[in-house]
């Protein structure tokens, strides 16, 4: 609960405004952009998505890659509707701001359908959706092993699940720049434990030409491709 606390914390009254900016100038502009397209490319890989599919960014943040990837699916699926969970109400209030096309709500990411639940209260919100994106958020939480099968649980029967995450690095120093609780993943072992929630499909590689880099420091990034 400490270590929740102390995140919420960091991202409310250190980062949340400047939070675009910080992964701006850590990815560039064209890696962004080619974070957003893997995540869309992902998501529109066999089994089809159907027109009207509810699609949930878990760990949105500001909403940086959120609004993008929506903007892009939309393209494709123009009757789709779209989620954005995040644990700080700092970080929705900026993605609102942005857009009135994707609903925003409180969550943790180790218990999205207690949190979906919750929010069901207020929004209108699926108890599952047909498909569930996270950037850049697995780092932040304690138990991954919890995520993966958060996940799992809100999807629907042969739903998907896109992450993109840091792979294992030695900076230490982003534990106090950017709140990261773990220094990045082993593809592998992300790997091995999403085949303990995801039966049919799991699949993982590296981003080619993607990195995260800031003052000579650079740590790869990974996608993961999941089926319920």
């Amino acid at each position: 609960m400490a270590t929740l606390l102390e995140a919420i914390e960091h991202f409310t009254q250190k980062e949340a405004e400047k939070r675009d900016k910080i992964l701006l100038s850590y990815f560039g502009e064209n890696g962004v952009k080619c974070i957003v397209n893997s995540i869309c490319n992902h998501l529109l890989l066999p089994p089809k998505l159907k027109s009207k599919a509810q699609i949930l960014d878990v760990g949105a943040g500001s909403g940086l890659f959120t609004v993008r990837i929506a903007q892009n699916l939309h393209k494709t699926l123009p009757k789709a509707s779209f989620y954005a969970m995040d644990i700080t109400p700092a970080m929705l209030q900026l993605l609102a701001k942005k857009t009135s096309k994707i609903v925003p709500f409180l969550g943790v990411a180790e218990n999205i359908a207690q949190s979906v639940k919750l929010a069901r209260k207020h929004l209108s919100i699926p108890a599952k959706f047909d498909a569930i994106y996270s950037t850049l958020m697995l780092h932040h939480c304690v138990n991954t092993e919890a995520v993966l099968q958060s996940i799992r649980d809100v999807l629907k029967i042969h739903g998907k699940a896109v992450i993109i995450d840091l792979c294992e690095h030695s900076f230490k120093e982003f534990k106090e720049e950017m709140g990261d609780i773990h220094l990045g993943f082993k593809p592998e072992q992300i790997e091995q434990d999403a085949k303990n929630f995801f039966t049919k499909e799991v699949s993982i590689e590296k981003l080619p030409g993607i990195c995260c880099s800031s003052s000579g420091r650079s740590a790869e990034l990974f996608i993961a491709f999941m089926i319920k």
